[in-house]
């Protein structure tokens, strides 16, 4: 038999074969890290919906209007649709101490739980 340069029909189909498995591997691992990436975003648009509601209401210096003018349930969020904001006050008066209890839940597709910030805003 003479000396032949190049491969043989096996060794070819076993590159192929070990080509494939690596290519699959690849393309699972990043399919779970976009997925990862793309919860971790909602996430954080959440907690940044929720932390901007709470910095608003802080900053108010309308203090026996913040009920009015921010308790309710918002959904209108064009970036983010299916989220919604849930904004509730709860007075409290105690020993002389007037304070609003603030809770904004945003709950949307996409996040593991809702995403929930609780501040207490003093009367002046």
């Amino acid at each position: 038999m003479k000396n032949r340069d190049g491969f043989t029909l096996i060794e070819i189909v076993m590159a192929m074969a070990i080509l494939l498995i690596v290519m699959l591997t690849l393309v699972t691992m990043t399919g779970r890290a976009v997925h990862v990436s793309t919860i971790a975003e909602r996430e954080q648009a959440a907690i940044q919906m929720a932390t901007d509601r709470t910095d608003e209401i802080r900053t108010n210096p309308v203090y026996a209007a913040l009920d009015s003018l921010y308790e309710g349930t918002e959904s209108t969020f064009p970036s983010l649709p299916g989220f919604t904001r849930v904004t509730r006050i709860e007075r409290t008066t105690t020993a002389g101490q007037d304070y609003k209890k603030v809770t904004v839940t945003v709950n949307g597709p996409g996040l593991s739980a809702p995403i929930s910030r609780t501040v207490a805003v003093a009367a002046p």
